[in-house]
């Protein structure tokens, strides 16, 4: 779900500059980029939760942990394609790209609050018999959305800036994705 669901949306993103010239590179690069996004963020925030749970006394209840992680990501993705539609319709109806940016920014968060949503709910068995669980479900949410927008950052563009050529990562990858993120609103609100 996560490849397939994944692939479908980061193909929409990456069609803001449609098919021609370069346009279909960037719609193939943003489908393998999105499902990359979900697994390297995952792969970079495992070891660190699975301490904490280690740590916290939990360790036997990991293997339920890991699927309400998995379920999370899964829904987030399935989300995501569901958001499709329309996020083609956003690409096709404006030629303002940091408006595509933050839309695609917004279906990201509103994903991954859906997912967290789903999260919770296979929780509520593991708090209800450890409430040490609620505590380090909150620790994944923080560290996972901190992992993901840096990992967003450094793996742009997802959506091709039709003014710049194809590229496969932007070469100033490693700064500050939320002080870029925060940029990017004044930008767009004309602030």
């Amino acid at each position: 779900m996560i490849v397939v669901c994944g692939a479908l949306y980061g193909a929409i993103m990456g069609s803001y500059r449609g098919l021609d010239g370069d346009g279909w590179k960037q719609m193939l690069l943003s489908a393998t980029k999105v499902p990359a996004l979900f697994f390297v963020t995952f792969l970079l925030c495992l070891p660190s939760y699975f301490v904490l749970n280690v740590l916290a006394g939990l360790r036997d209840d990991f293997p339920k942990v890991l699927r309400a992680l998995l379920s999370f990501q899964s829904l987030a993705a399935v989300v995501l394609a569901a958001f499709g539609p329309i996020s083609w319709l956003m690409n096709v109806s404006t030629a303002n790209y940091g408006f595509i940016v933050l839309w695609n920014g917004v279906m990201f968060a509103v994903a991954s609050l859906l997912g967290q949503w789903r999260m919770h709910r296979l929780y509520r068995l593991l708090i209800a018999a450890n409430p040490r669980h609620r505590v380090l479900w909150r620790v994944w949410m923080v560290l996972y959305w901190f992992v993901a927008i840096q990992m967003a950052w450094v793996l742009r563009p997802f959506v091709g800036d039709p003014t710049k050529p194809f590229q496969l990562l932007r070469p100033e990858a490693w700064g500050n994705a939320y002080v870029e993120v925060v940029t990017l609103f004044c930008r767009v609100w004309g602030r």
